[in-house]
């Protein structure tokens, strides 16, 4: 048995904070992409939106990350849990990934230490929403319950 929680009492609170952060999510995509208009897709140059290096490339991928969480959110049914979840590892990946290259040519995304930071920051708060915001029926919330009382 998994150790998610179901019918987490806080869990509408768990589904808000997932909508204001992939709100958060496609506000910085959107602007960044009015930002770097003009420029390459992933150009490496002084781009900053929020205080956030980025680029073209970065910030389409930010906006559509922003409305996977908002769709998930919009749909709950454990969906959101689904997408949430493995939103946050992919993006516990790439700010690693931006991290290990911030001062190279492979630095695609045109990441600053603030970037990573923020990636990483955004990919807990989403792997914490997708971990309370679990919906089941009340015997499956039982067995839960039952399950952790014997541990």
């Amino acid at each position: 048995m998994a150790h998610t929680p179901i019918n987490h009492p806080a869990r509408p609170i768990y589904r808000a904070i997932g909508g204001l952060t992939g709100l958060y999510l496609l506000v910085f995509g959107v602007l960044g992409i009015i930002a770097s208009s003009g420029n390459e897709v992933l150009a490496q140059d002084d781009t900053q939106v929020l205080g956030q290096g980025t680029n073209l490339g970065f910030s389409l991928l930010s906006a559509l990350l922003g409305v996977l969480v908002l769709a998930g959110t919009a749909l709950g049914r454990n969906i959101d849990v689904l997408i949430n979840q493995w939103l946050a590892y992919a993006l516990m990946v790439i700010g690693l990934g931006g991290l290990a290259f911030i001062r190279t040519d492979a630095n695609i995304f045109n990441f600053s230490i603030i970037t990573v930071m923020v990636v990483l920051g955004v990919s807990l708060v989403l792997l914490m929403v997708g971990m309370y915001g679990k919906v089941g029926s009340e015997e499956e919330a039982e067995a839960f319950h039952k399950a952790r009382l014997v541990l």
